[in-house]
């Protein structure tokens, strides 16, 4: 959490223990903006700490692996301010976590890539309410730094023997990846048989986008379609990027719900609260997610 500045009273006194009358006529304008300065940090730090939810006990939130950062970040925010909470994760594919949901895991909250897997979940019965959407995301086409296969178009993931690795299109990410081909394959740029030309190259299908980007930052494949917040601080050094424009790309919406059963349901819908709120939705556009209202 900030903490508001706290600063000294004017008159400081001078080594010899004699105050400087001379410069007081400078010092105390200085001091009372210093203070004022102190004052509206407090403030803020004060209006920011009550955004952060009053959160009891322990949570299990489900949520999409793109998520891993943004919210490792909110846990710390919330855990630092409610001493004694503790909010763990489980992050994982979407459908995966939509089947554990199915098959009975224990969880307060769930947060999907895409819509397609919260209906269904919705369908399983295992949320309750109406779910909302809290951040949006794009895809971007990386490649290892090395660029051994000497990929510098999107034209050039159709050439042959190139080694593509998507996530399984039940995927959000893999299913984004697939639909941004076939937009692609309706220009003549690209050519009617774009798509299927790209995934001939498909050497590997994963569970999630984190397995993607990790085997290119390895070098162990010649290119990957990831979302753009996937591109970290320490995987941009390891790739390359290929832009999808915006005529091409897809954009991933993420949802979130409380999930059905749930034995902490205040404290599940404070933390959705959090996701939704300024200070939520600030965390989430510092790590690249698409947000409303910044």
């Amino acid at each position: 959490m900030r903490q508001g500045i706290i600063f000294g009273q004017p008159g400081t006194p001078h080594p010899n223990g004699r105050l400087q009358h001379g410069h007081l006529r400078l010092v105390q304008p200085l001091m009372v903006a210093l203070l004022a300065l102190g004052w509206m940090l407090a403030v803020q730090s004060r209006a920011t700490a009550a955004e952060v939810p009053r959160v009891q006990g322990e949570l299990m939130i489900f949520t999409a692996a793109s998520l891993t950062d943004a919210f490792k970040e909110m846990a710390a925010e919330i855990e630092q301010t409610n001493p004694g909470a503790k909010l763990t994760f489980n992050f994982a594919g979407s459908p995966t976590l939509r089947t554990q949901l199915a098959q009975g895991a224990r969880a307060d909250v769930f947060a999907a890539a895409d819509v397609p897997n919260m209906d269904g979940a919705e369908q399983d019965g295992s949320i309750r309410g109406a779910p909302q959407i809290f951040a949006r995301n794009l895809l971007v086409v990386v490649v290892p730094a090395k660029n051994l296969a000497g990929i510098q178009t999107l034209q050039d993931l159709a050439k042959p023997h190139i080694k593509l690795i998507l996530t399984n299109k039940n995927v959000p990410v893999g299913s984004y990846a697939r639909q941004a081909l076939e937009k692609m394959s309706q220009d003549a740029a690209f050519g009617a048989d774009f798509s299927t030309r790209v995934l001939a190259n498909l050497v590997s299908e994963e569970t999630n986008v984190k397995q993607v980007a990790s085997k290119i930052q390895l070098d162990e494949a010649d290119a990957g379609i990831v979302y753009a917040t996937d591109v970290t601080a320490a995987l941009r050094a390891a790739v390359r990027i290929i832009e999808i424009p915006a005529a091409f790309n897809v954009i991933a919406t993420y949802p979130i719900a409380v999930v059905q059963g749930t034995r902490h349901e205040t404290a599940a819908r404070a933390f959705i609260d959090y996701v939704l709120s300024p200070a939520g939705q600030e965390i989430l556009a510092r790590h690249g997610f698409l947000v409303s209202g910044l």
